[in-house]
């Protein structure tokens, strides 16, 4: 069976996706938009490593359980513009389209509720 994910720089080897979120030596520290395909977005990932890599936002999309807005709200007055910034891990607080893909970084990010 392929293993879930195997790092880039030291080979460490993920065989689930259960195993890579549960890793308390990755880290979650960006979230890199694509605004015509949502799940085609990439979280990117810290490995203690030293190395940063990505994985598409459809490999955790089912991790969320709330709303989806249709609207997306980038550059209105309610956008608080987190998604233009891929440094930035912070939850959308807009009833935007991609807010929840920000939430889905929320649930990477609090080890108590991954699955």
């Amino acid at each position: 069976m392929k293993p879930f994910m195997t790092c880039p720089n030291c080979g460490f080897i993920w065989p689930t996706r259960k195993a890579f979120l549960s890793d308390d030596n990755v880290f979650v520290v960006g979230y890199q938009v694509n605004f015509v395909d949502l799940k085609a977005g990439f979280f990117l990932f810290n490995h203690i490593c030293g190395t940063t890599f990505t994985l598409d936002v459809r490999v955790f999309a089912d991790l969320y359980h709330g709303p989806v807005f249709h609207e997306r709200l980038t550059g209105g007055d309610s956008c608080p513009s987190h998604c233009l910034h891929s440094s930035n891990t912070e939850p959308c607080p807009a009833e935007c389209e991609c807010a929840y893909v920000r939430e889905i970084i929320q649930i990477l990010k609090n080890k108590s509720h991954r699955a």
